[in-house]
């Protein structure tokens, strides 16, 4: 069976787990972590960052750090991970669900603005496989309107938009080191801080809600409760494991590009021919080739064509199902349609991508997709 994901070990990341147990601090904000730290301010220009448990963790501080209050409007893209939203939920928000292209899952900026309320405090936009929103459109609305601008970039290491690396264009930006993305430490994320004004209150959230960080630069004599916060920094075993990713970052993302590309040509044929629909990417964008999907079309379609790939020993699997028609939102909201959103979640398929897949493999996975739609 050919997996649909599988965690690799590329370098170092034994070697550096082992010096950070030697080393007697294994607890967060360790040597690796400011590693990791230093690699990504100086590697993408990001202001400040700050590792964290997950991305999951890093959307819930955005959401502390802009105060988001019961009954503020959040507005969000229905196709997305329930953590996407999940942050602002438990804040009390209330999410306002908006379309995704018609010929890609990201937000449409146009529904944006057609959303825009006096409640509303905070716009969410999802990269989806590492592809870039429209971000100038996407700002711009943040500019008229004085409203945050949160990027999930999960899947958007290594991505830019317009030569800016996503992540750094909003007001916060969080990543994903889960084992699916492309550099990955098991479980992890990172919080991108844009605007100055948030870096020390992320430092105290990030800690429990005390000031240690500043006691630890020597800049307070001692440390207490100033704010509220959680645990939301990382072990530095994970943040071993994640450096030694980082250093091999260029490689990695060269071998899934390839794949990428593989997978592009060997379906091209399937897609002129109108059987499925490939991934688009804007003239803005870059491809960091976090994933590579299929638009089938219809959901029984899809449906027949993953059993047909499992029964070939390929292990492919849908994506996302759209918030909007989930129970949780249906229980407190009326109902709506999101046409697009709603299309991808019955028909957008994901195809195997890691970095030890080989080419070889991927033309079988290909040559498979072919035979099922009877094309030689």
């Amino acid at each position: 069976m050919i997996p649909f994901n599988k965690p690799y070990l590329h370098g170092n990341e034994l070697t550096y787990i082992s010096q950070a147990v030697s080393g007697g601090k294994i607890s967060g904000d360790g040597v690796f972590t400011k590693k990791s730290h230093e690699f990504f301010e100086k590697k993408y220009g990001f202001k400040k960052v700050l590792l964290t448990t997950s991305c999951t963790d890093a959307l819930e501080m955005a959401a502390i750090l802009l105060d988001i209050q019961p009954g503020d409007e959040v507005i969000a893209p229905s196709y997305t991970f329930v953590s996407t939203v999940n942050a602002f939920s438990l804040r009390g928000a209330k999410l306002v669900f908006v379309d995704s292209y018609s010929d890609n899952p990201n937000i449409n900026p146009v529904a944006i603005r057609n959303n825009i309320t006096a409640k509303t405090k905070a716009i969410v936009i999802v990269h989806y496989a590492g592809v870039a929103c429209d971000m100038d459109a996407v700002m711009a609305i943040s500019k008229e309107f004085n409203i945050p601008v949160v990027e999930d970039a999960a899947q958007a290491i290594d991505s830019y938009y317009n030569d800016k690396p996503l992540g750094s264009i909003g007001t916060f930006g969080t990543f994903s080191f889960h084992e699916t993305k492309n550099i990955i430490s098991g479980e992890g994320g990172m919080l991108v801080i844009n605007d100055e004004k948030y870096i020390q209150r992320a430092e105290i959230i990030r800690e429990k809600g005390t000031n240690r960080a500043s006691f630890f630069r020597g800049e307070v004599n001692k440390y207490g409760w100033v704010d509220i916060g959680s645990s939301f920094l990382p072990s530095d075993i994970i943040a071993a494991y994640l450096y030694a990713q980082l250093e091999k970052i260029d490689t990695i993302q060269a071998k899934r590009k390839a794949l990428w590309q593989r997978y592009h040509d060997g379906l091209n044929e399937l897609a002129a021919k109108g059987f499925i629909t490939l991934p688009v990417v804007p003239e803005f964008a870059t491809n960091n080739a976090h994933m590579f999907y299929i638009v089938c079309e219809n959901i029984k379609a899809r449906s027949e064509l993953i059993q047909y790939l499992k029964g070939n020993g390929i292990h492919s699997v849908f994506h996302y199902l759209s918030l909007n028609k989930s129970d949780y939102y249906l229980a407190n909201n009326e109902s709506v349609d999101l046409e697009n959103s709603d299309r991808f979640t019955d028909c957008l398929l994901r195809l195997p991508m890691f970095y030890e897949l080989e080419l070889e493999q991927v033309d079988y996975i290909c040559s498979k997709i072919s035979d099922f739609y009877n094309v030689k």
